[in-house]
């Protein structure tokens, strides 16, 4: 008789342990046993009191921490950790407990943030976003030369445009007359200048 073997789910993460601890945040870190395939991981995270409970699940990721956001402070709260692995997940891990601080006994320093993985995204996204607002204030530049330019152009053409129509307008409100009455004064003119001639006074010699 041919048995088949179940797969096997991953073990349980272990070291699972609570750092930079703050009033309103905390970051969990663990460990996972080799030799198994880990694609991601679950959470649970609880109010000591019970009040309050959240599972944060997280797949195709070899992060081994997670940081814990909106926290109350001067809380305790009870954590366990699960492996995801490619047939399921694994059982939780033991229980840990913490509590936040209060905003009063939080002070930064640098020591304690250069490791603090919050600070690490954060300093990652910088210059991402720096390089947003270089490349949207090229661009507004780039607008507003392309605007000058064409205003530019546009007053012109509309120079030009109205140079010509002056040009235009000139010779015929100045310079040209009606045919008719031009040709009326010549032909006034003329006929003064013509002498009357008297056909009885001319006399015939033979």
């Amino acid at each position: 008789m041919l048995m088949i073997r179940k797969p096997s789910k991953p073990p349980a993460p272990v070291n699972v342990t609570i750092s930079h601890l703050k009033a309103n945040s905390a970051t969990v870190s663990w460990d996972v046993p080799e030799g198994d395939v880990i694609i991601g991981y679950a959470i649970s995270q609880l109010r000591k009191d019970g009040q309050m409970q959240r599972s944060i699940r997280e797949v195709n990721t070899t992060n081994r921490a997670c940081v814990l956001w909106d926290l109350e402070e001067d809380t305790e709260y009870v954590i366990q950790v699960q492996s995801i692995g490619l047939n399921g997940e694994s059982r939780a891990s033991n229980r840990v407990q913490f509590r936040t601080l209060k905003e009063t006994d939080w002070v930064p320093s640098n020591s304690s943030n250069k490791d603090d993985p919050t600070v690490q995204e954060m300093n990652r996204n910088m210059p991402l976003q720096t390089g947003e607002m270089i490349i949207i204030v090229v661009v507004l530049i780039m607008w507003a030369a392309v605007i000058a330019l064409f205003c530019r152009q546009y007053d012109i053409i509309k120079d030009n445009d109205s140079n010509n129509n002056k040009e235009k307008a000139k010779p015929s409100s100045e310079h040209s007359t009606p045919e008719r009455p031009t040709g009326g004064l010549l032909r006034s003119k003329v006929s003064k200048q013509i002498p009357e001639v008297n056909i009885t006074q001319i006399e015939i010699c033979p």
